[in-house]
């Protein structure tokens, strides 16, 4: 009885005893407390201030501290991924650690961060901006000759007299456009001049210029928009520049060209400032005194050099600094989310009136008390508290929460049970029989035993490495098979039984288990199989008769014995999942289910299906030729007609008439009674009369009254609970009929599978083998692989799989699963470390 509370039942078929507890704990030791309750991990705390703001609750302003600490550990991750480093996965958690140092320290270390940062910033830009002034004062490498054939006048230069050339060009221009406007002053000359100057000749006017860095894809662009804002009166000269620069703005690379604009007139270079504003232009002073040029490319050079040391010695600083914060972040991260959840939680509790006490309230296992009450005990210890905490559990009519204390095998099939709904608490649990049904269906479909050690071989290599595999970050297809990998072991176990009982190695029939029992009639025949076999030797003593592959009558035979096999897995797994509602309603006390559910299901299902599969068994026992679906027609059509050929039994057809009637009573027994029943006790009930049976039943929200602790009973609904009875007993009959018919996809799916495997044998690799040439055999084996792998390994995988989880959601739980239930999410640290691998 001692052991029963210190360790979990390990019982998969009813959840684990819950006890609903309060809490009454001292302030001093709270944050101790919900810190040991954490790592424990057995403890569901109920939100006791759902009706509170998160932000008027009592440790709102410990969780922001928190969020704020998170940011910048959020901040300092995104710098160390820009660095190239990786937090270290090498720390030891100490207590040591104060939450009030820690902020203080990152506050520290985000600001010097952000002024490294700032710094380098400002430093690079300069620095790139003087590289692209370089670049402009430095175009004077002879390059290919460039002709330019502006206003018809042609100019021959060196690209390397860039600046030279493009001043002679416009200076050229300018004087042959005066000369013209003092001969002529025609109204069609050019507007080379602006409307604030005058044209008295007597007053030259200096041309200006503006150059810098366009980027190339907006050269064309720059172009045209320069010369329709001046209506021409400028003169553009581009170079384009070997490779691509840092723009100082953006910092990205580009590719740019190299631009010299003459203008004439304080107007025209206000636009043109603007215009290159707009482009993202860089602007960069020139001169034209060449010796001064010379001088400003050494001074240019010399400051790069130095910015370049100061930049290279910021950025060893930083990566220094980086690097201790690598060495502790998982530790500072670990430390942040475990604070930050333990004042979520405590936000949950409410205050006592004296101001003094913390009340909780929370579900957690029987089992756990004893750890509990001692983790509490350590923490009023810990914390030299003169009051101890109070455990007191409380009596409640709510439901508790569900929870299965599964390892690693178990747990995946768990999850498939769960992906359909949770249990109730300590309702049947289906997982205990998914874990030998689920792999067998699919198995079933897919019996090959050579097929089968090819998924028992990959997912053995992911059981080997999954230690290797749990440490590190999956993608999301990887992930899903290493989380299954026992499910698909059991899989790959299952479809080599199955395989040995069709006897099929990719296709390919084995005498395994001792010589065939059919040998050929006559001893001089070489045609066995259309020539016909007899049997001289006792029965094959293990599955299929290897002699039956390849013969006329193999499908036939396959077919019939498949199809038989499938109605007789699907009434037994329907029969488990009824007997499986007995069982529910006998754990909660409900006779009414008892009697007037699961006697009138068990009744009207083996009338019918039931003594179809006797059907079966008998006629495999006595080798008949009877037609089994003119007797099941025949049933229904002339009950009272003599059964002739047909007949395998004695009594048979008295035994159908039986049959017939109690399946035609069983519908009345299901829809009728119960409703009635019901009314009848909830009338009872409130006059005076308690009944045990409502008391305890968990299982009938919609038929019974809620309780709602000590409010009004509320109006008994009749119509509403015999509408409901009338759908649950239309969705049985109907439903018998066609989940019956729904296991056949066992027999359709396991032909498919057999006639696909012997297509890409006998038409690929068999074809290829009769060449007799070796590169043709090369190919033909490489396409056979990749056609096993590809079909029958991945994508005949996923399709039994999916048809094997349809029957147990639709076909087997329906008859006994509620799945309205919910988990249990315990308090605990363990889960945060869960939530970080995943991301």
């Amino acid at each position: 009885m001692g052991g029963a509370t210190h360790r979990p039942t390990m019982d998969l078929l009813r959840s684990e005893p819950m006890q609903l507890v309060q809490l009454i704990i001292p302030i001093e030791s709270a944050h101790r407390s919900i810190s040991y309750l954490g790592d424990l991990g057995f403890f569901q705390f109920k939100d006791l201030n759902s009706e509170t703001s998160p932000f008027q609750r009592t440790y709102a302003t410990q969780i922001k501290r928190c969020g704020e600490m998170a940011r910048k550990l959020r901040f300092f991750k995104e710098q160390m991924t820009k660095a190239g480093l990786s937090p270290s996965t090498r720390f030891a958690m100490s207590d040591d650690v104060d939450l009030d140092n820690l902020e203080v320290k990152l506050g520290e270390l985000e600001a010097e961060l952000m002024e490294m940062n700032a710094n380098h910033e400002k430093l690079q830009h300069s620095y790139n901006e003087l590289i692209e002034y370089k670049l402009v004062v430095q175009k004077k490498k002879p390059y290919d000759s460039v002709m330019i054939d502006y206003g018809g006048i042609v100019f021959l230069f060196q690209a390397g007299e860039f600046f030279h050339s493009a001043q002679s060009i416009a200076a050229a221009k300018q004087r042959e456009v005066e000369a013209q406007q003092r001969g002529e002053g025609s109204i069609d000359s050019p507007l080379l001049l602006e409307q604030e100057m005058v044209t008295d000749p007597s007053k030259q006017v200096k041309l200006g210029f503006v150059s810098g860095l366009v980027p190339r894809e907006k050269s064309l662009a720059f172009e045209r928009i320069l010369f329709r804002a001046t209506r021409g009166n400028v003169f553009l000269k581009q170079s384009v520049l070997e490779g691509s620069v840092t723009d100082p703005a953006s910092g990205e690379k580009a590719e740019k060209n190299v631009f010299v604009v003459f203008y004439s007139g304080e107007r025209a270079r206000n636009k043109i400032v603007k215009i290159c504003e707009a482009f993202g232009a860089n602007r960069y002073p020139f001169t034209e005194d060449l010796s001064k040029q010379f001088q400003i490319i050494t001074e240019v050079s010399g400051r790069l050099e130095e910015l370049k040391t100061t930049i290279d010695v910021g950025l060893v600083h930083q990566t220094n600094l980086l690097q201790t914060i690598a060495y502790h972040f998982e530790q500072w991260s670990h430390l942040v989310k475990k604070e930050k959840s333990i004042y979520h939680t405590l936000s949950m509790l409410s205050i006592d009136v004296t101001k003094k006490c913390l009340v909780a309230e929370g579900w957690c296992p029987v089992f756990a008390t004893n750890k509990i009450q001692n983790v509490l005990q350590r923490a009023t210890v810990d914390s030299n508290s003169q009051i101890g905490t109070i455990f007191h559990v409380l009596q409640t009519k709510e439901s508790p929460p569900t929870y299965f204390h599964t390892n690693k095998f178990t747990s995946a099939f768990q999850e498939i049970v769960d992906a359909y709904g949770i249990a109730k608490y300590q309702e049947a649990n289906p997982g205990v029989f998914t874990i030998i049904t689920f792999p067998f269906l699919f198995a079933v479909m897919f019996g090959d035993w050579g097929h089968g050690i090819c998924l028992f071989l990959a997912t053995s290599y992911f059981i080997i490495k999954e230690k290797k595999f749990s440490s590190q970050k999956l993608g999301d297809i990887t992930e899903m098979i290493f989380g299954g990998r026992y499910v698909i072991m059991m899989m790959a176990l299952f479809s080599i039984y199955t395989g040995l009982i069709y006897n099929e190695f990719f296709s390919v029939p084995f005498e395994l288990f001792g010589p065939s029992a059919y040998g050929c009639r006559d001893p001089a025949c070489r045609d066995a199989s259309t020539a016909g076999l007899v049997k001289v030797r006792a029965t094959y003593p293990f599955g299929v008769d290897p002699k039956w592959h390849g013969t006329r009558s193999e499908l036939p035979f396959l077919n019939s014995l498949k199809m038989k096999m499938s109605i007789l897995l699907g009434v037994a797994q329907m029969n488990l999942g009824i007997i499986l509602s007995y069982f529910n309603a006998k754990f909660s006390g409900n006779e009414l289910n008892i009697r007037y559910q699961f006697l009138p299901q068990m009744i009207f299902l083996n009338s019918l299906f039931g003594y179809l599969s006797l059907l079966i068994v008998v006629k495999w026992c006595i080798g008949s030729q009877a037609d089994l679906y003119h007797v099941m027609i025949y049933m229904f059509l002339s009950p009272t007609d003599d059964l002739g050929e047909n007949q395998l039994f004695f009594g048979q057809k008295f035994l159908q008439i039986v049959l017939l009637l109690a399946a035609l009573v069983a519908v009345p027994w299901m829809l009728f009674p119960k409703p009635f029943l019901l009314k009848k006790q909830h009338e009872e009930r409130h006059c005076g009369q308690s009944y045990a049976l409502l008391e305890n039943s968990l299982d009938e929200p919609d038929e019974m009254e809620v309780h709602h602790g000590s409010s009004s009973h509320e109006e008994f609904e009749f119509s509403e609970i015999f509408v409901h009875q009338l759908i649950h007993t239309i969705e049985f009959v109907l439903g018998a009929v066609s989940n019956t018919a729904s296991y056949l996809r066992l027999w359709a799916l396991s032909l498919a599978h057999s006639e696909l495997s012997s297509v890409f044998y006998d038409k690929v690799l068999l074809l290829a083998w009769g060449f007799n040439n070796i590169f043709i055999l090369i190919i033909g084996i490489f396409v056979f692989i990749c056609a096993t792998v590809g079909v029958l390994l991945v994508m005949e995988t996923l399709s039994a799989f999916l048809h094997a989880l349809r029957l147990h959601w639709v076909e087997f739980q329906s008859k006994f699963y509620e799945g309205d239930g919910y988990k249990f999410q315990p308090f605990s640290f363990a889960s945060l470390d869960a939530e970080d691998e995943r991301q």
